[in-house]
């Protein structure tokens, strides 16, 4: 596991995106707990925010595609509305200790 950041640059709530060993990702917490995901919409394969660090709608209830609008499940990566209805984000395991936030970078022939 590779340490991402402190617990506290990721308030409740909120997202992030990060670059680590060539992989683009983002992060969310969402009722205390960490959720991460590769930063790529499944439809098209274009990254997902509309600026930096904003991956949630309006509501901060769902990840938001900036490009086609779809809307995914923050706890799954389920795209439950849009152009890839059922289709789902790629989950990454994450961690959370006194330390801050860790992750598993799991990288494949298309990340780089």
């Amino acid at each position: 596991m590779k340490f991402l950041c402190p617990s506290q640059a990721l308030s409740e709530g909120t997202s992030r995106g990060f670059e680590l060993d060539e992989l683009n990702l983002l992060v969310i917490r969402r009722e205390g707990q960490v959720y991460a995901y590769k930063n790529r919409c499944p439809h098209r394969g274009v990254t997902l925010e509309w600026q930096p660090d904003q991956f949630l709608d309006s509501s901060a209830s769902l990840i938001q595609c900036a490009t086609h609008s779809a809307l995914f499940l923050i706890e799954s990566g389920e795209c439950v509305a849009g152009p890839c209805a059922g289709q789902f984000l790629t989950a990454l395991d994450c961690r959370e200790d006194s330390q801050g936030i860790w992750i598993t970078p799991q990288i494949s022939e298309d990340d780089v």
